[in-house]
């Protein structure tokens, strides 16, 4: 199929320079999806029908068989040869069952090993004579050992997973689901059926995937172009709202104000007040004519422009034209006849100009935001009565910046000013958005993202027991709200793929303390995991720990409070350990990485040790964020966790 798309000779078939650099540009983006990866079957399942999809069911009908893989692949005659796994056709290999076998026979399960067929298992599912039993090559899948960035789960998506998958673009969803469950790969396998079943729209709007910072988007950053999608962007909150540079940091009690939804009207409130009502007539001079608009008639043309509720930069757009049509509206009833040159010359004219102007100046979003958090008569005449007295105090910089360009923003503050810069101009919407690791965004995080897919639709992904945020997110309900997506329908993933089952049994004892009522994760793998709570004495006992570890395959991943990365790393080197920071790839060669707690979130290791729980606990503004962070934490080993700990344990634990 790629030999027969580098094939192409395109010397005849275009019109000029530009389209023959359009199409070459598609051709190569096509060469690309088309690439062999050595380590990835073309097909990892079969179904044998009893009768061939969508004919007639009579007694005698033939069936017919499918392979079931990434990627469509069809053979030198164009017939197919491997169907998508995203077809219609393909959808009972994920679904089907001997309670409903959905007119499936037989469903065959391949398995590999680097690449290379290595075993079968079928399932007869219309025979009354087999039970039903769980698939060992599905579970060998699921506890494969992971070394290198995430993979592709199409081979052992689950059924409520798949409901997931296929739900359609017109709606949103919100999976809340704890760790190991799988809620990032049905994100991402969500956006590739999407582009599979509305491809042409999605083309024209576009798609983004927002991940919580860039060592996890780089670690998911190859699943979807393994399944041949390559035109889906990537991003955090952070990426999308830079319009400034953040040099800043703010205390945590800034943050939170900052961050929080009442600080929309603040701003909106504070931009409008820059209109003013005209007190003086426009007289517009054309030749030897002399045209007056009077002051209240420009003052009922401002307010009509209020009461529409547009996007300030728009309705200053409009004025001048506004203006113009009140002076054609004179010069008609004089016994002129204009047309739309004289409007638009009108409205050009330099009294409307300087009318508008002084009525509807422009403003620059970062220097409205700046105004605000440096001036505190500004700041409290428009947030009077939204903001306590106390919370404005709170964002009021301690040292007023000079200029945009000299201050010291922060992460909160450009969120500001997207919302600042949205007010004045819309935001340029998505076709669709999947917003990963969404229970620590702030409600005005939510908004910027929300702006993003205001005309689209967004797969919200997210765990509340893991919201390390002073401003995480209380409830989905309201989180929705925010982006703009009330009405999303929100599913729960409770089956754990990832971890094992002591180690998520020994994580859940914080739930009761960090989210009361969310239902615990359940592990539905076989291997029980190894897990061990070591109590130690000095560093060189935990790079023991580690040493340990890596003598298994796969990754090992050493997690510790920030505070601690440098101790434990100088500790590595000394004993001649090399590793990796997050985001970096593994190899069979180094294959522990050192991560600091703030880090971890998203990341999967098969053997993790955890330096000192309370550590991590401590690092963070509050005991109920710290407990989350620690959560996090014990929850990213798929094969064996080791903790290990010098001073005592938190007691949720003990």
């Amino acid at each position: 199929m790629r030999e027969d798309v580098q094939s192409l000779d395109i010397r005849d078939v275009t019109a000029n320079w530009v389209n023959a650099q359009i199409l070459e540009r598609q051709i190569g983006d096509r060469i690309k999806a088309l690439a062999d990866l050595s380590h990835t079957p073309l097909f990892f399942g079969r179904l044998d029908y009893l009768h061939a999809p969508g004919a007639d069911r009579a007694e005698g009908a033939e069936g017919e068989r499918f392979y079931i893989g990434r990627r469509h692949v069809h053979d030198q005659d164009g017939d197919p040869m491997v169907i998508d796994w995203r077809a219609p056709v393909s959808q009972p290999f994920y679904r089907a069952s001997k309670k409903d076998p959905m007119d499936v026979g037989l469903r065959r399960r391949f398995g590999y090993t680097g690449g290379d067929l290595t075993a079968y298992e079928d399932e007869h599912l219309s025979d009354p004579a087999e039970a039903a039993t769980t698939s060992k090559l599905l579970q060998r899948e699921i506890e494969r050992p992971r070394v290198g960035p995430m993979r592709d789960i199409v081979a052992t998506i689950q059924p409520e997973q798949d409901e997931i998958v296929r739900s359609g673009l017109s709606g949103s969803v919100c999976v809340q689901g704890g760790p190991g469950t799988g809620k990032t790969a049905v994100g991402l396998h969500r956006v590739a059926y999407l582009l599979y079943a509305h491809r042409e729209r999605l083309a024209r709007t576009g798609t983004l995937v927002i991940g919580p910072n860039r060592s996890f988007l780089h670690y998911i950053e190859q699943v979807l172009p393994a399944l041949g999608e390559l035109a889906v962007r990537q991003a955090t909150v952070d990426d999308l709202v830079a319009q400034v540079e953040v040099r800043g940091t703010d205390e945590a009690p800034a943050a939170v104000v900052k961050g929080d939804a009442r600080m929309a009207e603040v701003l909106r409130r504070a931009l409008y007040s820059h209109v003013t009502l005209p007190t003086e007539p426009v007289v517009v001079v054309r030749g030897s004519r002399r045209w007056r608009v009077p002051a209240y008639e420009l003052e009922g043309l401002v307010r009509e422009l209020l009461a529409r509720d547009i996007r300030y930069g728009a309705a200053r757009d409009a004025l001048p034209q506004r203006v113009a049509h009140a002076v054609l509206v004179q010069m008609e009833r004089a016994g002129e006849a204009p047309d739309d040159r004289v409007q638009d010359a009108v409205a050009r004219n330099s009294a409307v100009k300087a009318a508008v102007k002084a009525v509807w100046p422009p403003v620059d979003p970062a220097k409205l935001v700046l105004r605000l958090l440096t001036d505190p008569e500004f700041l409290a005449e428009h947030a009077e009565g939204i903001l306590t007295g106390d919370e404005q105090k709170t964002i009021l910089w301690a040292r007023p910046a000079r200029s945009v360009k000299s201050a010291r923003w922060s992460a909160a503050d450009a969120v500001l000013i997207d919302e600042a810069t949205d007010l004045v101009e819309r935001t340029h919407s998505l076709g669709h958005v999947v917003l990963d690791e969404a229970q620590d965004l702030s409600p005005m995080q939510y908004r910027a993202v929300g702006r993003r897919c205001s005309t689209g639709s967004a797969t919200v992904l997210g765990d509340l027991a893991q919201g390390t945020t002073p401003w995480a997110t209380r409830s989905w309900q309201e989180a929705l709200a925010h982006l703009g997506k009330a009405d999303a329908v929100i599913e729960e993933l409770t089956a754990g793929f990832r971890v094992p089952t002591d180690v998520i049994t020994y994580a859940s004892r914080l739930l009761p303390h960090i989210a009361p009522g969310l239902t615990p994760v359940a592990s539905v793998r076989e291997n029980p995991g190894f897990f061990e709570v070591r109590a130690v004495s000095e560093d060189a006992d935990v790079i023991s720990a580690c040493e340990e570890l890596l003598h298994n395959e796969g990754s090992t991943g050493l997690i510790a409070a920030d505070a601690r990365v440098p101790v434990l790393a100088g500790a590595l080197t000394a004993a001649g350990i090399a590793f990796l920071a997050p985001g970096e790839e593994t190899t069979r060669e180094t294959r522990l990485t050192l991560v600091p707690a703030s880090l971890a979130k998203g990341l999967e290791y098969d053997y993790v040790v955890l330096d000192e729980p309370s550590a991590v606990v401590d690092a963070e503004p509050d005991e109920r964020t710290g407990l989350r962070r620690l959560y996090v934490a014990l929850t990213r080993a798929v094969s064996g966790l080791v903790v290990t700990h010098a001073t005592g344990l938190p007691p949720q634990l003990t």
